[in-house]
């Protein structure tokens, strides 16, 4: 479903290695430290509800993240939050800074993703048996939950996108599936990289 509210100028920002939130996907979080309680009590105020999700490089960010809208949230006995994010769109990091808050904030520029604020996009090219053969095997390879039962029914933007962010490869191929431009690109990434971690099981620089 498109979607129809404006896209704000700044959003604060949740930098987090090793996790990204793939367009129209859903990501939970566990928020415990108290800088980012603060973030959340803040965006919760907000009208659009959004926070940045990006992953750390070095010294600085990534040149490109992706803002989830608060859906759900709940609060534990001993005060942590457990919360859901949906992608609205992925953004440029323009300039990120802590200004008044003790989180950083973030300057987004949403223009090079307008395609994120439509509907799910379709993947014609998607063999979808050869992805699951091939899953199965990195499954087996890694010690991993073989059940792939929903996988075999899920459209395809939802299988492709939950394999991306959640199978353990290294950070910059996360980084790099979330740029992928098209779905049909980020299927031809995914594959490659499955293919790759097969063919070099003993690299440990493959996966994390």
């Amino acid at each position: 479903m498109p979607i129809h509210f404006d896209l704000p100028g700044r959003i604060p920002l949740f930098p987090l290695s090793g996790a990204v939130l793939m367009p129209r996907s859903r990501l939970p979080l566990h928020i415990f430290e108290p800088r980012y309680l603060q973030l959340l009590d803040d965006t919760l105020k907000t009208d659009h509800r959004m926070i940045g999700m990006i992953q750390p490089d070095g010294d600085k960010f990534a040149a490109i993240g992706c803002a989830g809208r608060v859906i759900a949230f709940s609060e534990t006995d001993d005060g942590r939050m457990m919360i859901s994010l949906k992608a609205i769109s992925r953004f440029r990091l323009i300039d990120a800074d802590q200004g008044f808050h003790p989180y950083l904030c973030a300057q987004p520029d949403w223009s090079a993703f307008a395609r994120d604020l439509n509907g799910p996009e379709r993947d014609p090219g998607l063999d979808r048996d050869a992805l699951l053969c091939l899953l199965r095997r990195f499954m087996q390879a890694h010690d991993l939950s073989s059940d792939l039962g929903s996988a075999a029914t899920a459209d395809d933007e939802l299988l492709i996108n939950s394999l991306a962010m959640m199978l353990p490869f290294s950070v910059g191929d996360k980084q790099a599936l979330l740029e992928s431009p098209t779905l049909a690109d980020r299927r031809e990434l995914l594959f490659g990289l499955i293919e790759f971690a097969l063919r070099n099981g003993d690299n440990e620089e493959t996966l994390q």
